[in-house]
């Protein structure tokens, strides 16, 4: 299995876009955040990220210490060369993978990281089941898009190579039945910054602040009413 020559194309040379960066990095501040906030600061052997992109996370993870040892696989070869040229001295490799064959053996990790990847697959399980192999604890963060406006959701997100949309509920699904057990899943607003970068500084303020409100007002329902970001912390489903 592969990932198919249209999104191998798409992403071919994605990483080279500034536009691309800066929205990258500052996704990545907030992906970071929630990271800590689900492990509970806790400090890890080995981590791969799977879909590392151009490296926005796992420089951030490197300057907090998360781990002694960071790798990362990667389907397109500009992000493979821009996360090598970081340089960054907990990375311990990175390669070029077809999307779903992680070059690994079984348990070879502590922890597998994949943010705001899940969304651009087009086989979920047998991805998901393949970083399960491979890592004792798995995050999985996403866009929580599929809202009661998930036709414009799609229309906004399709130029991005967004193809699953997700609820709350149908990612906690979709994790169980790969193989995985949800330890913790979380519901969070995009960040300030992240919103000011989007909207400008005026209406990003405002965005924010109905988004953050709404989901203190209604948790169960804001998921429904506008796009959030939810992150699930699994681990690998024991049989009995």
């Amino acid at each position: 299995m592969k990932i198919s020559d249209k999104l191998n194309d798409m992403y071919a040379g994605y990483y080279n876009s500034e536009a691309v960066l800066k929205k990258r990095v500052i996704s990545a501040r907030q992906t970071i955040s929630h990271i800590t906030e689900m492990t509970g600061g806790r400090h890890f052997r080995s981590v791969i990220d799977v879909g590392a992109g151009e490296g926005s996370v796992l420089a951030g993870l490197d300057a907090i210490c998360f781990a002694d040892d960071l790798n990362a696989v990667e389907i397109s070869e500009s992000g493979c060369e821009a996360i090598a040229a970081r340089k960054l001295k907990s990375l311990r490799s990175v390669q070029k993978f077809d999307g779903y064959s992680i070059p690994a053996a079984t348990n070879a990790y502590e922890i597998g990281i994949a943010a705001h990847v899940l969304e651009h697959v087009e086989f979920e399980r047998p991805f998901l089941q393949e970083i399960g192999r491979v890592c004792d604890i798995v995050y999985v963060e996403v866009p929580l898009e599929l809202t009661l406006s998930v036709e414009r959701s799609i229309q906004m997100a399709a130029p991005y190579g967004h193809v699953n949309f997700y609820t709350p509920a149908t990612l906690r699904n979709v994790l169980e039945t790969s193989g995985l057990e949800v330890i913790d899943l979380k519901v969070w607003a995009n960040s300030l910054e992240y919103e000011m970068h989007v909207s400008g500084r005026l209406k990003g303020r405002i965005v924010n602040r109905i988004r953050n409100t709404t989901l203190t007002l209604f948790p169960k329902h804001a998921p429904f009413l506008m796009t959030t970001i939810g992150g699930a912390l699994c681990r690998k489903r024991i049989e009995r």
